[in-house]
């Protein structure tokens, strides 16, 4: 059976969001890998991944997620989660991606948080 991922992006004042809906596994990465090397970040912007709607995500998610960090840090721009499901939430702890990738219970927290310390 095929998996689905859908991918939603939109642009905020502080930067691209991107909602991912369904699993993010080693059969849908390659379209997710794609979205974020099609995002023009530019320095001091932020990258949200909107993780609420993820039901599934392995360890090539994982890597995913570490690539959207080294794509923004190449662009002097900074990544953070937003909505991150519990199951997945245990998983980055436990491998230590939480101290890495700030994470926020939306996305519209997200770009508040940038806000704050824009000014």
């Amino acid at each position: 059976m095929t998996k689905h991922l859908t991918l939603h992006t939109r642009t905020t004042p502080a930067g691209p969001v991107v909602e991912l809906t369904g699993e993010l596994d080693h059969h849908t990465a390659p379209e997710a890998h794609a979205a974020l090397r099609d995002l023009v970040l530019r320095p001091g912007l932020q990258l949200v991944l909107d993780l609420g709607g993820l039901a599934f995500c392995d360890s090539t998610g994982i890597t995913f997620l570490i690539l959207a960090r080294n794509h923004a840090l190449a662009a002097d721009a900074t990544v953070v989660l937003a909505a991150v499901p519990d199951h997945l939430g245990r998983i980055l702890r436990i491998v230590g991606l939480d101290q890495v990738l700030p994470a926020h219970p939306t996305a519209r927290d997200a770009e508040t948080a940038w806000q704050a310390t824009d000014t």
